[in-house]
């Protein structure tokens, strides 16, 4: 049925605004597909105007407050939007007996691993009332927790209706690991980010981040978490110190306090001198005006199911070092847009750094490769399309 003209409605649900970039960019390139999207999210309150730059305008259910507080401390904010949230499944589950949606669209169900999983609930009642549930697996199981929810995953996947993964390797373990039928899951990327931002001065850039002109700058961004590999990274970036080359490493993002300090702590036994520390939320001005100025993008991980920082390096252009790992394999290949290490190795993630440094063309080799891949717009259009079509097939018992 996926060739029927039939335009679904469908309610796009990230309620705590766990991933509001995709979230953002997703449901405006369905608007301009013509699918009536309503968008089920918080305000981000990191970047108040991460929908409304976007054209978006956000439905929750009945609240949209905690969001609007960008300074409330870490445990009354997870508290308040916990409460928030219950609150606005309430008030969506009352809204949805009466007129259900043909399409949920889940893209994370926060509370699903609490003794009260009310939006685990929720997406039942949701079916019983007729619509069919579609989930993009962000995250196989949750990461760095190893085989510890995979009973509760196991539930929620046999639950969907439909499933959206970025990758083939993604569904192959589906389909092996959780016995998920094939037809059941669709394959459709993961889109970028940030390329439509407007370029900002560099030289601003430079001053804001402590950064010398004229020095080598290798960039690790991102939200902190333990397979992220920024432990291997800085394994790594001893071995480029010890060797006297001076360009400059930055990581830049956020994540708890423990890894935090796990990393200061690191940095300091190491004994490294030209890494330059900013564990904060950066606007995406300066996010992208950082990438800009970079020359060379690092994703050391040790797993991934999907990656929104290299979708934001592909976006923009970059020469990229990853881990040799089956998901990137998907889009990077190695010498030919990027140079791909053993992710457990940090002496070739140094080898390959050590490389770039010392060969300009390379460099420039990779990064054009990069771009010729056009990772922007066309690419989000072709998502929506995909996405339309998938949830057209998810529909077609019904039509």
């Amino acid at each position: 049925m996926s060739g029927s003209t039939r335009r679904p409605t469908v309610f796009m649900m990230d309620l705590v605004a766990t991933v509001p970039y995709y979230t953002a960019y997703l449901s405006r390139a369905l608007l301009k597909e013509g699918i009536d999207v309503t968008v089920g999210s918080i305000s981000y309150y990191l970047d108040p105007d991460c929908f409304s730059s976007r054209g978006l305008r956000l439905d929750p259910g009945l609240l949209d407050v905690v969001g609007k507080f960008r300074s409330l401390p870490r445990l009354p904010r997870r508290i308040f939007k916990l409460l928030e949230s219950i609150l606005n499944l309430a008030a969506l589950t009352v809204r949805f007996l009466v007129s259900p949606p043909d399409i949920i669209h889940a893209q994370y169900l926060p509370m699903v691993l609490s003794r009260l999983p009310f939006d685990l609930w929720f997406v039942q009642l949701c079916r019983r009332r007729g619509s069919k549930v579609v989930l993009t697996v962000h995250d196989l199981l949750p990461h760095d927790t190893g085989e510890e929810y995979k009973e509760t995953y196991d539930k929620l996947y046999r639950m969907v209706d439909g499933m959206i993964c970025h990758s083939v390797n993604i569904k192959a373990r589906l389909k092996e690991k959780f016995s998920v039928p094939e037809e059941k899951i669709a394959v459709i990327p993961h889109g970028p980010f940030f390329y439509d931002l407007p370029s900002t001065n560099s030289e601003h850039t430079l001053r804001s981040f402590d950064i010398e002109p004229g020095k080598l700058l290798v960039l690790w961004q991102g939200i902190i978490f333990p397979y992220k590999g920024v432990d291997l990274l800085l394994n790594a970036w001893q071995k480029i110190e010890e060797s006297k080359n001076d360009a400059v490493l930055l990581i830049v993002g956020t994540g708890s306090p423990e890894l935090s300090e796990q990393i200061r702590e690191q940095i300091s036994r190491l004994g490294l001198s030209r890494v330059k520390l900013h564990l904060r939320f950066i606007s995406t001005e300066e996010l992208v005006a950082l990438y800009r100025i970079t020359d060379i993008v690092v994703y050391p991980y040790r797993a991934i199911t999907t990656s929104g920082a290299l979708a934001t390096g592909l976006a923009l252009g970059k020469t990229i070092v990853a881990s040799d790992l089956p998901v990137f394999r998907e889009l990077l290949t190695d010498r030919k847009n990027a140079l791909l290490v053993d992710p457990q190795d940090s002496t070739a993630l140094a080898a390959a750094m050590t490389e770039l440094f010392a060969n300009s063309s390379l460099r420039q080799q990779l990064a054009s490769s990069v771009q010729a891949m056009d990772f922007g717009d066309q690419s989000w259009r072709e998502i929506a399309d995909a996405t339309r079509r998938f949830y057209i097939d998810v529909l077609s018992p019904l039509v």
